[in-house]
This record gives structure tokens, C-alpha cells and sequence, in this order.
């Protein structure tokens, strides 16, 4: 069996926010593998080392999703092919962002870097930050890639102490899979800022709601994607899809 092993680097400066953050991501998979809400091989093992800690995860097989989207991001992406394979991606991301909800758990950091595509499914990695029921001892979210961040969580970053835990939820994560389809689907990020800006201002304008018009950003037109992406960037985050929901209508769209 192949392994991905996490090991902090000594030395610098933040080394021991990650072993804490180890730590902590360690805890989260085992009560995730309890909760049947990952896959139970996926944790290997875990433990200290002379300068830190160490975390062995199963090696996941996949291609992040800005690569694996790269032909879909031109005309030529536009082929009979293309269209259930985009929304078989869609549909299994929702999948496993379904077992997550039902178990109690966001992920609170989904993005293309922690989606990995195989043979057109997803496979989830990076559970540091996730939030859920267990919440002692655990180090404050602040957020994760700006770029994915939900508004609800990017206004109370903004209205908030750097100490004060934000607790993600579920919705938060639909909006994280809408912005991740988007950007990698279009090549262009979901709210429209100048890439100087510094994170304050890229937070300021997703807090705001408004996002880049899919028609003015796609490389072509797929209706049913669209309607996908749309319903999972919705403003208000009562009025996004489950990640039930959201996995049906790619379903239906096959």
C-alpha cells in the first residue's frame, strides 16, 4: 500500500501551528472513520517524532481539479464526452460531502487543491480544518483559500478576533463546491478582485455576494452545469442545495 505521510519541518517558524494542526487533523479522521463518514483505510497511522508529529494517510490516486478541468477550460472542451464526465465530478464530490453533513462534519476547506479527480471521481483530502461536533482543544478557523471562501464566512472573518473560532457549516462547503466548479471550470475565480489586493479586501468583496456572471466567464455553454454551479453559489446560504440535493441534480443531468 502506498502512503502519503505528513511530517512537521523544524525550524520554522509556524512549525508548531502544524504539528497542533497534525494534531488536530488526526483526531478529526479518526472520529470521521468512526462516523462511517470517510473511507475507514484512509487513516493509516499517527504519532510523535524527535521534532514533532507525523500523520500517514492512504495514498489517494487523482489529478488535482484545476489540471484535471484543464481541456474543459477551452472551446474544445465542449464535446459529448465532456458533459457527463463534468457532472459525474460534480456528483461525486456532492457525494462525499454528503456523508460528511450527514455525520455532522463540514470540511470547511474545499478547493481544487484538496479535490483530487480519478477516472471521473472525486476523492477528498486535507481534513485540518474540518469542524465538527468535537470542538475542545481544537485550534480557531480562520478560513482557508480565500478564493473558495463562503460570504457568511468571509463577513464573520471580518467581524471577528483573530482567537474566535469560526464553526463552518455544511453550506458554507456547497458554496466551497460551486466556487471550486467555477474557477475550474472557467479559469476564473468566482468574485471578481485585483489579485494586489490583500485578503481583507478579496474577503470584503466575497462577503458582498456578488459573483462573476457564468455567462460572461464560461468557455461554453452547458446549461445544467450551469445551473449546478449557480444553485451552490447562492448568497444566502439557506437557499444553497444539500449536498444531497445538489449531487441529484447532477445526476439528472446525465
Amino acid at each position: 500500500m502506498r502512503l502519503a505521510l505528513k511530517v512537521n519541518a523544524p525550524g520554522r517558524d509556524c512549525a508548531w501551528d502544524k504539528v497542533a494542526e497534525m494534531e488536530q487533523e488526526n483526531r478529526h479522521l479518526i472520529h470521521l472513520t468512526k462516523a462511517d463518514a470517510i473511507d475507514s483505510a484512509y487513516r493509516v497511522d499517527a504519532g510523535p517524532w524527535e521534532s514533532g508529529q507525523w500523520l500517514a494517510v492512504r495514498w489517494v490516486d487523482g489529478i488535482p481539479l484545476w489540471r484535471a478541468l484543464a481541456l474543459a477550460r477551452g472551446p474544445e472542451g465542449n464535446r459529448p464526452s465532456a458533459h457527463p464526465w463534468l457532472l459525474g465530478i460534480a456528483r461525486t464530490w456532492a457525494h462525499r460531502l454528503h456523508a460528511l453533513h450527514a455525520a455532522g462534519w463540514a470540511h470547511a476547506d474545499v478547493q481544487p487543491t484538496n479535490t483530487l479527480v480519478d477516472s471521473g471521481e472525486v476523492h477528498m483530502i486535507d481534513y485540518a480544518l474540518a469542524c465538527g461536533p468535537e470542538e475542545t482543544g481544537r485550534l480557531p478557523y480562520r478560513g482557508a483559500l480565500t478564493h473558495t471562501t463562503a460570504p457568511e464566512v468571509a463577513d464573520a472573518i471580518l467581524s471577528t478576533s483573530d482567537d474566535t473560532h469560526i464553526h463552518v457549516q455544511p453550506p458554507a462547503d456547497i458554496w466551497g463546491l460551486g466556487a471550486s466548479l467555477f474557477w475550474g471550470w472557467t479559469g476564473r475565480r468566482p468574485v471578481a478582485y485585483e489579485n494586489e489586493a490583500d485578503r481583507m479586501a478579496k474577503l470584503q468583496a466575497i462577503a458582498q455576494g456578488h459573483t462573476v456572471p457564468l455567462e460572461e466567464a464560461r468557455p461554453w455553454p452547458f446549461p445544467t452545469f450551469e445551473i449546478l454551479i449557480t444553485a451552490c453559489l447562492a448568497p444566502d446560504p439557506d437557499r444553497r442545495p444539500s449536498a444531497e440535493v445538489a449531487a441529484v441534480l447532477a445526476e439528472a443531468g446525465q
